[in-house]
């Protein structure tokens, strides 16, 4: 390991927050693991509109085999224009013994490598290292596990081996910070929001160059909210959004990524603030953080096994612009909060 990667894990470490000891044991450390995963998966892949699972057997890093149940989710890249292998919903049939890595754990989402082509994998880790940015901000967030899986049909004959990540379930996030998930209605009231916490959160997804979501509706046709999660209470100031699904940034800049159409912008990196202007008097604490956050911010993105040297300096050069924006109060007034929401 070089001197300046062990000062960048060093620098990740000391900005994990404490809320992370208590993780279950799949999240309490940021090392990349192995498994293996075998079911009919072409099965699966060749019907996506079937919500039905297949059975499958999940191989541990120790070895343990665990029977889980796989299903397809998610919407854009459950499409197969967009994705030959999308994002999979692990259930536990039976609950993992407590020697397994997986104690504890009921339905994760996995997060998938999408398309085959090597470029997808750098589209998974940058991915991964925005949940890992966010984690440095906020134990409010969603802790993450970088996995090397092969997937194997039920003959045991190769399907693929990618890079994966897993996402921590929001029961756990909840009780991780002594709080519960709040059960959003289908439009939840800003005035509900937290405003140090919504404005964290806009910023984040301003600096990421992330538009696909809303901390107050979900999709047509889905509950709310479209990209957060909701802890708390609901209560004026009181609930707590907490971001997931980063694919559509231009962070990480997936090949299908397009912005919004209502937002008029000409691509997804591009930068347009979407936080509440109710809220903008929370906005210097929050970009306060992000300053001093700066330095494990750029570790969370350096630290990430298998980014290659040219992806990482692109994704940290694609932030700079966003601290320089931020860099006072009076330049985060004019060049960010005079786009508000109001």
């Amino acid at each position: 390991m070089t001197r300046k990667s062990a000062a960048a894990l060093a620098a990740v470490a000391l900005a994990a927050p404490a809320a992370a000891q208590d993780a279950a044991p799949l999240f309490s450390s940021d090392e990349p693991i192995r498994l293996v995963i075998q079911a009919p998966l072409p099965d699966l892949m060749r019907n996506r509109d079937n919500r039905v699972p297949v059975q499958g057997m999940l191989t541990d890093p120790h070895g343990q085999q665990l029977p889980v149940q796989l299903a397809l989710r998610g919407i854009t890249r459950r499409k197969a224009d967009t994705c030959d292998f999308p994002p999979l919903r692990v259930d536990f049939t039976t609950p993992p013994p407590a020697t397994s890595l997986f104690a504890g754990q009921r339905r994760l989402k996995l997060v998938t490598h999408c398309r085959n082509a090597s470029g997808f994998q750098q589209h998974v880790l940058l991915e991964y290292a925005a949940y890992r940015m966010f984690n440095v901000l906020s134990p409010k967030s969603f802790r993450v596990r970088l996995a090397n899986i092969d997937y194997v049909a039920p003959d045991r004959r190769p399907i693929a081996s990618r890079v994966g990540f897993f996402i921590e379930e929001l029961a756990d996030v909840a009780r991780r910070n002594g709080t519960r998930e709040a059960r959003a209605p289908d439009v939840f009231p800003a005035a509900y929001l937290s405003p140090l916490d919504s404005t964290r959160y806009a910023l984040f997804q301003h600096m990421l160059a992330n538009h696909d979501w809303s901390m107050r509706a979900g999709p047509p046709g889905e509950e709310c909210c479209h990209n957060a999660k909701m802890l708390g209470t609901q209560a004026p100031g009181q609930t707590i959004p907490v971001p997931y699904d980063f694919d559509y940034s231009g962070f990480v800049s997936a090949p299908y990524a397009l912005p919004p159409s209502e937002l008029r912008i000409n691509s997804v990196r591009q930068r347009l603030y979407r936080g509440y202007c109710m809220h903008n008097a929370a906005a210097p604490a929050a970009a306060a953080e992000f300053r001093a956050a700066k330095p494990q911010l750029i570790a969370a993105i350096a630290s990430v096994p298998g980014l290659e040297p040219r992806t990482q300096q692109r994704a940290i050069g694609f932030i700079e612009p966003f601290f320089a924006d931020i860099a006072t109060d009076q330049s985060l007034a004019a060049k960010v909060l005079n786009r508000c929401v109001r």
